[in-house]
């Protein structure tokens, strides 16, 4: 189980007395072409501190490359990205992105999270703490790539919150996991919103995006069709295509 213990965002920018928050967000006008095509047609989106955004849509959407162009690793074609005046390189520094697929190091699991507090230059003493945070403190010895599917995932999420991020980006974490695997990660990430920390996470599991979402963004064909309180937005979607994807008329 999580420790309740465990320190967010929140707690350590008040004792490292990081910049302001990245908070709000304001995107104007974004667009993305990749090879002639348009994968994201020139929309705006604001995301305010403190909630999970979860971001649905069927395949093709835009989903991850919307991810991908917040976080820093994509370049817009047109329109701009504004983490509350921050600079891009200092947003980016600031965030964590988890994928779909852990990115691990072949290394110990303890080793994979040292890496990253080294790195970061944060307090290595911490790799512990993360660990049990996780529920890896009894595997801290064993190779990375001998974890299962879920705990290559958990362990993906201690590396993230081992650089104390303002926002932490998820993609699609818990595709093709079993339901204990997914639950305990929705917990990890449920507590770490609590704790003060931004989450933008995409999925295409609409009993997670009502579990998770305080807010929904849905994307179809490049076009962000709708972005409401998950409260309104489940009962009684504005869009036909929303409608569609909801009822499973539309394939994922």
């Amino acid at each position: 189980m999580p420790d309740a213990a465990f320190h967010g965002p929140a707690d350590m920018a008040a004792v490292a007395g990081q910049p302001d928050s990245l908070l709000p967000l304001r995107v104007r006008g974004l667009r993305l072409e990749l090879g002639g095509k348009t994968i994201l047609g020139g929309f705006d989106l604001d995301l305010a501190p403190g909630r999970c955004t979860v971001i649905m849509g069927p395949n093709g959407a835009g989903k991850s490359q919307l991810l991908k162009l917040l976080h820093g690793l994509a370049v817009a074609t047109a329109g701009t990205i504004d983490w509350n005046g921050t600079p891009p390189r200092e947003a980016t520094r600031r965030q964590a992105l988890v994928f779909q697929k852990p990115v691990l190091l072949r290394r110990t699991v303890a080793a994979n999270v040292d890496f990253v507090l080294k790195s970061r230059g944060k307090d290595r003493a911490r790799c512990a703490e993360l660990l049990d945070h996780v529920g890896l403190a009894d595997k801290a010895g064993q190779p990375a790539r001998l974890l299962s599917g879920g705990e290559q995932q958990r362990l993906a999420l201690a590396r993230a919150l081992a650089t104390d991020p303002e926002v932490l980006f998820l993609d699609e974490p818990t595709a093709n996991l079993d339901p204990a695997s997914v639950l305990r990660i929705e917990r990890i990430v449920s507590e770490a919103r609590d704790n003060g920390m931004r989450i933008v996470f995409v999925t295409h599991d609409t009993g997670q995006a009502r579990r998770m979402a305080d807010d929904v963004v849905f994307l179809h064909n490049g076009r962000l069709i709708e972005h409401a309180p998950a409260k309104l937005f489940f009962p009684v979607p504005r869009s036909q295509a929303a409608r569609d994807y909801l009822d499973g008329r539309i394939v994922v």
